[in-house]
């Protein structure tokens, strides 16, 4: 058995060094490991969902019914008016409570606390707040407020992930992955729409696309979806059959419905903080703000009642054309209202279902004026552009549109207005309603992905081959005197045996460290230099290679050949950076190759 494994390792890292160096992508054995376990992360995020939907259930039906039901109802159908009022107090106290004596954590919508937890704590994650959060969710969800179970159950997911991670000798980005999946898993149980998940990962969370994570995530995301048809219920969760007849002007009017929902979310992000810093200006403890924001939700509450708790059937008629006129505006008014002024309070819920009703109903407005056949259109492209503007995610809005309703008609269009959207988010807004929580803890987080150069750059592109080596059997004195004088060339010299094998590589302070030993220096260079030097081969990557000097602070590292021992080079500080000289031409040099219709003689570029 021991034979077969040796030869297995043995093929698989000549298999490594043969193909690696002209792959795509760099596969490794541990995406077989993560998609493992993936597959029981997702199960556990169903499972989750499904738990915390009951849970939202029961506490509805408790607080506004007085029944003990688990059935997903709409809390203000048919309540009395002691019941809106009283219970987002109580369900305000009670988060209040849990957040000051169990886990502050839980406060927020729970995709900032993922983010937090993936970039800054090594993808770790308390137990706890796998138990406090969809807990404190559920009682300020139930108790009326206007929030989404997805975001607890993004951060719940992803702390069973975590833990799930924590519990085997895992690096840090392999944690990163588990989390990710079970956050993303948690999403698609939710809403049943497995591919948007995955792209929330690629657009949000993982900050890389590479196989090694979205295959893991995308197991968790399709377990987990497979698994609500079985404990939620199959089918799209708003189904709209409508098919959309597309025109011309369909794509301009796309383009104003996107930059109408990009302003909206922008007027929104700034109103959450600015209920925020108001809220952090109150002479009480922040235990009490959730209460105080309650208040805000009682009283919104009585004014319209069908916009307190998730509302989900309220989105499906604002879809559909049966919420319309003054009742959608009254509608978005005490909506925003409360959702602004209890988010940021600092209370538990998510931010995705208040946006999708929210972005609906602008489009229910927008269908009173813009012209065209299909008034149904606008509510479906201002939901998908609400979210593509506050949470800065296009293609993963696009595709969430799509998997809600099952109508792939209105796509060219969704792009259009999403994209917008995402544009006058990015042009006046600096964060996003996601980031902003994080950099106001003074933890800053750079979303612009780009192909690193170092990591696709092998060393033998530019390594240095002109080289001085010492023979190991010149003495330490000798060393000193004719390499390490006022006239010295370079920092450090590969040092090699008779055969011209590289035995390691010495400096002036290796040079000072053994005169002091022996101010004689009388000892041969192969005694005292070691055989184990750091070296690196030609086919790595500068960012490997990078990683190494780092790590063992050194100023540079010989390349050497497949036997460890034959010398091909040297590699600095200053020749790993060399990739970096690309970005410099492509992004600094302006160059124009045409000139009055005529290819340009010379090179015209400016920097």
């Amino acid at each position: 058995m021991n034979v077969v494994t040796t030869w297995l390792l043995c093929k698989y890292e000549r298999w490594k060094q043969d193909t690696l160096s002209q792959s795509d992508f760099r596969p490794s054995v541990s995406i077989l490991k993560l998609s493992l376990m993936a597959v029981f992360v997702g199960i556990a995020a169903a499972f989750v969902a499904y738990v915390l939907y009951c849970m939202i259930g029961l506490v509805t039906n408790l607080s506004f019914r007085q029944e003990f039901s688990f059935a997903f109802v709409a809390p203000g159908l048919h309540a009395p008016v002691w019941a809106i009022v009283l219970a987002p107090l109580v369900g305000g106290l009670l988060v209040g409570l849990m957040a000051r004596y169990g886990s502050d954590r839980i406060r927020g919508h729970g995709i900032p606390e993922a983010l937090e937890a993936i970039l800054f704590r090594r993808s770790q994650m308390m137990a706890k707040v796998a138990i406090l959060k969809p807990l404190s969710a559920a009682i300020a969800i139930g108790t009326g407020g206007p929030f989404g179970a997805e975001g607890p159950i993004i951060m719940t997911g992803g702390a069973v992930g975590s833990l799930f991670g924590q519990m085997f000798y895992l690096t840090s980005m392999e944690r990163r992955t588990l989390l990710v999946a079970g956050a993303c898993a948690g999403m698609a149980a939710t809403f049943g729409t497995p591919i948007a998940a995955t792209l929330l990962a690629v657009e949000l969370l993982l900050f890389e696309l590479r196989p090694r994570s979205t295959i893991p995530v995308a197991i968790a995301c399709f377990v987990a979806d497979a698994l609500r048809m079985w404990l939620l219920g199959p089918g799209a969760l708003f189904p709209l059959a409508e098919s959309f007849e597309i025109s011309l002007p369909s794509f301009g009017l796309a383009a104003v419905c996107g930059f109408l929902a990009g302003l909206l979310a922008t007027a929104l992000t700034a109103l959450v903080y600015r209920a925020e810093d108001a809220f952090h200006k109150l002479p009480v403890h922040w235990m009490w703000w959730p209460l105080i924001g309650a208040a805000a939700v009682s009283i919104g509450g009585v004014i319209d009642p069908q916009t307190l708790g998730v509302g989900y059937g309220v989105i499906d008629r604002l879809l559909t054309g049966q919420l319309v006129g003054m009742a959608i505006l009254v509608f978005m008014l005490v909506k925003s209202a409360m959702w602004v002024i209890y988010l940021g309070s600092g209370t538990s819920g998510g931010v995705l279902a208040p946006l999708l009703s929210l972005g609906a109903g602008l489009g229910g407005l927008e269908a009173m004026v813009f012209p065209g056949p299909d008034p149904l259109l606008w509510p479906l492209l201002s939901m998908g552009a609400m979210l593509a503007g506050v949470m800065r995610l296009p293609f993963t809005s696009i595709m969430f549109a799509l998997e809600l309703t099952h109508n792939a008609s209105a796509l060219p269009v969704l792009l259009v207005a999403c994209t917008t959207a995402y544009g006058v988010s990015v042009f006046l807004m600096k964060r996003s309603i996601l980031t902003e929580k994080i950099a106001r803890r003074g933890l800053d987080i750079f979303r612009e992905y780009t192909v690193d150069r170092l990591e696709h750059t092998p060393v033998r592109e530019v390594m240095t081959t002109a080289m001085i080596t010492v023979p190991g059997s010149l003495s330490v004195r000798e060393l000193a005197d004719r390499y390490f004088g006022a006239d010295q060339q370079y920092r450090a010299f590969p040092v090699v045996d008779a055969d011209g094998g590289l035995l390691n590589v010495v400096n002036r302070q290796d040079v000072q460290r053994w005169l002091r030993e022996d101010p004689a220096g009388s000892a041969r260079l192969a005694d005292v230099v070691g055989k184990e030097p750091v070296v690196a081969l030609p086919d790595e990557s500068c960012q490997s290679v990078a990683v190494r000097a780092a790590v063992e602070r050194l100023d540079r590292i010989p390349v050497v050949g497949p036997d460890r021992r034959t010398l091909l080079g040297m590699v600095t500080r200053y020749d790993l950076l060399k990739p970096y000289t690309h970005y410099h031409d492509e992004e600094k040099v302006r160059e124009r190759f045409f000139r009055n219709g005529k290819p340009a003689a010379g090179n015209e570029g400016k920097s």
